[in-house]
């Protein structure tokens, strides 16, 4: 049986890409850039908000400087506005009730920045008692990186083996296989399947309530 489960954030639990698209799209016009149809975002995101930025920019205007001003605009919309259209996906909210009634440890590893993770979840699972809830910090590899899932397996002190990642992207994929632990793929999220069986997803679901059998 397993005793941790460590989600991955966007496109996993919550579906963000409207108020990251939003956020970026601001940003973009109040630099004088073009933006970009909410509908392009899903292959945007997924290694980071510095990159995010990146990849929305012109490629002739990707220097240090404009992405630092442009990712300051981005920060300051989205630490006020990331909740307008965010939501859990369905079935998520009645998963982690299942798993915390079972026992089953919880944790969260994103690579979004750490004080936007922190505010989104406790605002829209507040009432889930995660062993860790970790973001992209200052002097911490993003994933696929392993860092942040081996910084949250220090402090279950939970087997490797007792262990599922969750996740919907060939980033999240990578990650658990650097980790060395179980990989599981979900098909609601920002990336097509066809992703998670190129990155070699362990397991590959459709449904939330699935991972309940994998327990």
């Amino acid at each position: 049986m397993k005793k941790l489960v460590i989600f991955d954030l966007d496109g996993t639990l919550l579906n963000t890409i409207e108020d990251l698209g939003h956020a970026a799209n601001y940003a973009l016009e109040k630099n004088g850039f073009p933006t970009h149809t909410i509908a392009s975002y899903p292959f945007f995101v997924g290694n980071g908000v510095r990159r995010l930025i990146t990849r929305v920019l012109p490629e002739d205007f990707r220097d240090t400087g404009t992405i630092d001003n442009l990712l300051k605009d981005f920060r300051q919309y989205y630490d006020e506005h990331c909740c307008d259209c965010t939501k859990p996906y369905p079935g998520i909210p009645e998963l982690l009730r299942d798993l915390r009634d079972q026992d089953i440890r919880l944790a969260v590893a994103s690579n979004k920045y750490d004080a936007a993770v922190q505010k989104i979840i406790s605002h829209y699972f507040g009432n889930i008692d995660f062993i860790a809830v970790q973001g992209q910090v200052e002097g911490v590899n993003v994933k696929p990186d392993p860092s942040i899932v081996f910084g949250i397996l220090s402090q279950a002190h939970i087997a490797k083996r007792d262990v599922l990642y969750v996740g919907d992207s060939g980033v999240d994929m990578e990650t658990a296989r650097r980790a060395c632990i179980h990989s599981v793929g979900v098909t609601w999220g920002f990336r097509p399947e066809k992703e998670l069986v190129e990155y070699y997803a362990d397991t590959i679901i459709h449904q939330p309530a699935a991972i309940l059998d994998l327990i």
